[in-house]
């Protein structure tokens, strides 16, 4: 009789390392309430560790994903269909690797087919699958862009990432109104500047 894997029995598929079981990751959490000065048995704090881990499972639910097996269903029958394909404000919801605090803003994501499109949902699937994991926006930016251009192979691919950083905004300078932004351009984006433009216009940008 197979038996049902557990959280704690599996392995992060984008990193290959083993998870310590639940009850690990919950003392972990009771003992971060014991050091920031309160009390993790006291009625507001009870259930916390229970909530902290299952709100993990959802922040972080990229690791058990492979963006690269989202694109591989494409679509041929474009009708000769040859222009940018442009999906903008996708929501981006991080956490910055360096402090563990969210990252919020939106992701622009375009390419230039070649012979075949992919459904856009798979897009902002990619995107989700990335940012659902501990991030710096560089890197973030730089993954989704490769990916695509790797499993895809258009003929160019272009990605702005525009996020505030709360490790930026509720701590050290404690800086609001403050965002970052990113870029990658591969292909005919990088080479051909009125391709290029085009996607910015897009977007709503005149540069990056």
């Amino acid at each position: 009789m197979n038996r049902i894997l557990k959280k704690s029995d599996m392995v992060s598929l984008a990193t290959g390392l083993a998870r310590p079981s639940r009850e690990e990751a919950e003392a972990a959490v009771r003992t971060l309430i014991r050091w920031s000065g309160d009390d993790p048995d006291r009625e507001g704090l009870a259930g916390t560790p229970d909530r902290v881990v299952r709100s993990y499972e959802e922040f972080f639910a990229g690791y058990d994903q492979d963006p690269r097996d989202m694109l591989q269903r494409t679509f041929e029958e474009v009708e000769g269909y040859d222009e940018v394909v442009v999906l903008r404000d996708i929501r981006l919801e991080s956490h910055c690797e360096h402090h563990m605090v969210p990252i919020i803003g939106k992701v622009h994501v375009g390419y230039l087919p070649d012979k075949r499109v992919v459904g856009i949902s798979k897009l902002a699937r990619v995107v989700d699958a990335f940012a659902h994991r501990l991030q710096i926006q560089e890197k973030l930016t730089a993954q989704i862009a490769n990916t695509l251009q790797e499993v895809l192979q258009p003929r160019g691919v272009a990605v702005v990432v525009e996020a505030a950083h709360q490790c930026m905004t509720t701590r050290g300078v404690h800086k609001s109104d403050v965002t970052m932004v990113t870029s990658r351009m591969l292909g005919a984006f990088r080479d051909n500047g009125e391709t290029r433009r085009e996607f910015l216009t897009m977007i709503g940008r005149t540069s990056v």
